[in-house]
């Protein structure tokens, strides 16, 4: 089930050799329930590329969204993303599931309050 996304996030820097993941702006990713580590997909609105990796925090209310390792030959900088996590649960508890939406402007600020 979709737990939760990070909307319209552009990219601010790509680096390639790296071992991989994406730093997110630490305050984002605990506003969309994004654990450090955590697993999540990445889809590109600007070419339809998809990638799938793990979240790392950036400082937080840096605004920095930095694709790492091989998914930069993808992903590139000013690219918009949309940030997906999900979780893995039972029928009961996808129903009580609340997903939460950040809806971001062009400097990965947020543009309305969490879903709740």
């Amino acid at each position: 089930m979709l737990k939760s996304k990070l909307h319209r996030a552009r990219v601010t820097d790509t680096r390639l050799h790296y071992p991989g993941s994406i730093f997110i702006d630490g305050a984002l990713m605990k506003k969309a329930g994004i654990l450090p580590y955590e697993n999540v997909l990445i889809a590109d609105l600007d070419n339809g590329n998809r990638v799938e990796t793990y979240a790392l925090p950036a400082p937080d209310k840096s605004g920095e969204v930095v694709i790492l390792g091989a998914a930069a030959k993808l992903i590139k900088k000013n690219d918009v993303v949309i940030i997906f996590s999900f979780a893995y649960c039972t029928p009961a508890e996808a129903r009580k599931l609340k997903q939460k939406v950040v809806l971001l402007d062009k400097k990965n600020r947020i543009r309305k309050p969490a879903a709740k």
